[in-house]
């Protein structure tokens, strides 16, 4: 769904240039290892190759043909060791910063919109005609404006936003933070060896985004190489946000999630603990189970960002800790927020048909909406016709790596 909107974009010539910066095809390969693994990795693949999206998808058990894929992962391997591996052609590697630079780059040429960098908001305060006055400072100057529809996309910040809106919607849910770390590869030699993303399988006790992956990456239009994530632990909700983040967050009315979900995440605790605990070495050996031939002066640490996992009330737990993105929204389609982590960047498009589903059906704009959405995402209307989907799908390859 999102590389067709992007292909749509580049058709309607959002992007400068003819390269796109923002995304390169890059395989995408699952390897594992040891009997219960392998065997888990065949049924899965038996699984998905039945499902259209999957139909090209190849696995193999020989080291010889894992080795031509992934050589990094193979070189110094033990020959003995059981393995397997599936590899999908048409994965991608996206820099979601670079794409949102160029769509907001796009949108400031057009006279209705204005962007407001570096202003902090104060406050968000309904009023009585259901616009939301939004108070906002910028160069210590107070300034508001009032707004039909709000959106809070803020990552770590949204839970202090929506205590400001006081949304009755957004009652007893939490955060809490992680911060994602990896290693970044230094030698260039090494680097160009590789080009795929390799995951692994998360260790037991571990939460779902701490699936290890050995990942080519495109940053500033630069390969690299990364290996994670490994997680740390701050009470920050933003990587340059404040240590009092999260015992600010800490209220009445989501106290009792909190305490719930801190009670029925032991493991996860404790798999936090050792990982913060964990030194350059020991993530180094952790590293040679998928590039058996690293050298630790080869690798250095660096802080990805901030993940802030939503905490929401249960019934029964009291509170439980989601893993992935959930959205909030006002009961009259006012206000909406976007809260959890990954992988909200690469599900943003469907996010957003959710929130006009949600959020504008009741003022008539949905059926206006209808047929201009059905221009860019066809395949959302057309989800069950197989035939339909492998035409639009190489539609959109071709847009997207005409080369």
């Amino acid at each position: 769904m999102s590389k067709q909107f992007w292909a749509y974009l580049r058709q309607q010539k959002y992007f400068a240039k003819s390269e796109l910066k923002f995304i390169h095809k890059i395989p995408h390969i699952s390897f594992v290892w040891n009997n219960v693994n392998c065997d888990f990795l065949t049924k899965r693949y038996e699984a998905l190759k039945r499902h259209v999206y999957f139909e090209n998808m190849e696995i193999s058990d020989d080291p010889n043909i894992i080795k031509q894929w992934i050589p990094l992962v193979m070189n110094g391997r033990n020959p003995d060791q059981k393995i397997n591996a599936t590899r999908v052609n048409d994965g991608t590697d996206v820099n979601f910063g670079e794409l949102t630079k160029s769509m907001i780059e796009h949108l400031e040429q057009k006279k209705k919109i204005q962007l407001y960098l570096g202003s902090d908001i104060q406050g968000l305060e309904k009023q009585n005609d259901s616009r939301w006055k939004i108070s906002y400072c910028k160069n210590d100057e107070m300034n508001s404006c009032l707004a039909n529809f709000v959106f809070i996309g803020a990552g770590g910040g949204t839970l202090k936003l929506l205590d400001m809106a006081d949304l009755p919607e957004a009652k007893g849910y939490g955060g809490f933070p992680i911060s994602g770390q990896f290693l970044k590869c230094t030698n260039p030699k090494v680097i160009s060896q590789h080009r795929a993303k390799v995951y692994g399988k998360a260790a037991f006790g571990a939460p779902p985004m701490s699936v290890p992956h050995l990942d080519t990456r495109y940053i500033d239009g630069k390969k690299e190489l990364l290996f994670g994530p490994y997680a740390g632990f701050s009470t920050k909700f933003l990587k340059h946000g404040s240590y009092f983040d999260l015992p600010l967050s800490i209220e009445m009315d989501n106290i009792k999630s909190m305490i719930g979900a801190g009670i029925h995440n032991v493991p996860l605790t404790k798999y936090l603990i050792e990982q913060v605990v964990q030194s350059h070495s020991d993530r180094i050996e952790s590293l040679r189970e998928y590039c058996p031939d690293a050298r630790e002066n080869e690798w250095e640490l660096i802080t990805a960002g901030q993940r802030v996992q939503v905490i929401k009330s249960d019934e029964e737990d009291g509170g439980v800790l989601e893993f992935g993105t959930e959205v909030i929204h006002a009961q009259d389609g006012s206000m909406a927020a976007l809260l959890g982590a990954s992988p909200g960047a690469s599900t943003a498009v469907s996010i957003m048909l959710d929130i006009i589903d949600k959020c504008f059906i009741q003022n008539g704009k949905k059926l206006k909406w209808k047929k201009q959405i059905e221009t860019f995402l066809p395949l959302h209307h057309h989800a069950e016709d197989e035939k339909y989907i492998k035409q639009q799908m190489r539609i959109t390859e071709q847009i997207l790596f005409p080369n």
